[in-house]
């Protein structure tokens, strides 16, 4: 499933070279679980030949992260006065709120996957996941990864992969799906 909705993704970041096939991408999009599912490293890639390699961000990683955001909080500081605060609640309605008032549209998928980044930081904060490049026979991407296991969240494009699908799934709902996959996973605290 990981492998499929991976190789969608791509579809879909290349539909404007497919032409007509675009509402058959957008219908397979959003027939498929999109973005939040996590995936095994080594099962993604052993049908195809290749495990998934996992490695740390570089230097240019962070930089493209860094400026993702930046790009973000300086659109909701000029269009709405508002800030990016690192509080899910704040900041998840900021989101909505660029999309919902049309400041963010499903064809601006650069600001699409920033909101990503910003979905990630606040997940990777609630979850105590971090990110990582996952690379694979699909390619190379920028993942959050639950402490040392094999399991990952892309929320780079939970956001613009549903969007560009025509979904308009609220950014509240996307963020409590991936914590719901993630949450089951992690070890109950001490007294509960």
């Amino acid at each position: 499933m990981l492998l499929l909705n991976r190789f969608l993704a791509r579809l879909v970041r290349a539909r404007p070279t497919l032409g007509g096939l675009s509402p058959v991408l957008a219908l397979c999009a959003l027939l498929c679980p999109l973005g939040a599912a996590p995936a095994v490293a080594q099962g993604a890639g052993q049908g195809a030949g290749m495990e998934a390699r996992i490695g740390e961000l570089t230097d240019l990683d962070r930089r493209y992260l860094a400026q993702q955001r930046e790009d973000l909080e300086d659109l909701a500081r000029s269009e709405l006065g508002a800030f990016f605060t690192g509080d899910p609640a704040n900041d998840i309605a900021l989101m909505q709120r660029l999309l919902d008032e049309g400041l963010v549209t499903a064809d601006d998928r650069r600001r699409l996957q920033a909101m990503g980044v910003v979905l990630g930081d606040l997940l990777a904060q609630a979850l105590d996941m971090h990110w990582v490049i996952y690379e694979d026979q699909v390619g190379r991407s920028r993942a959050l990864r639950y402490r040392q296991s094999d399991n990952y969240l892309f929320p780079a494009t939970m956001v613009s992969r549903r969007r560009e699908a025509g979904d308009l799934t609220p950014v509240q709902e996307i963020y409590d799906k991936a914590v719901g996959i993630i949450r089951p996973l992690q070890d109950p605290l001490p007294f509960q």
